[in-house]
């Protein structure tokens, strides 16, 4: 069965939605981000959380506003990731909130992509935006 749209409950939700799926500009960004946070500690991994598929969504959205305004280059999550260690002079042994020892490796050799619990713990770990690891 299709679910149909409930314009009066959009009309009502709507508001609040875009102030995080609309990014004009940097303040519209920060809100983003800060939601992005507050749902990745509310999720976690769990992907059979309410909420999962708009986490997936703002991740996607706040990626596509970076990709246009700031300046990334094709770093993925590893290479963010190996940046960090480096700057920190961290061992792969040194990121157990990641995992074992063997699950970095993986990770750092692109033969794992990082998880979203894992995207959390070093976001919160290195102190920057869950973002850079998408």
């Amino acid at each position: 069965m299709v679910k149909t749209l409930d314009a009066p409950v959009l009309k009502k939700t709507w508001p609040v939605m875009e102030n995080y799926l609309i990014i004009h500009n940097k303040h519209d960004y920060e809100l983003a981000v800060n939601m992005l946070n507050q749902l990745l500690d509310e999720v976690g991994g769990n992907d059979k959380h309410p909420l999962y598929s708009f986490l997936e969504v703002l991740g996607i959205i706040i990626e596509n506003y970076e990709a246009e305004h700031y300046d990334l280059g094709d770093a993925t999550g590893a290479d963010v990731l190996k940046y960090l260690m480096q700057e920190h002079e961290l061992r792969q042994d040194d990121l157990p909130e990641i995992g074992s020892q063997g699950v970095v490796s993986e990770i750092l050799n692109g033969k794992r992509q990082l998880n979203v619990r894992q995207i959390q713990k070093l976001s919160e770990r290195f102190k920057v935006s869950p973002a850079v690891f998408l």
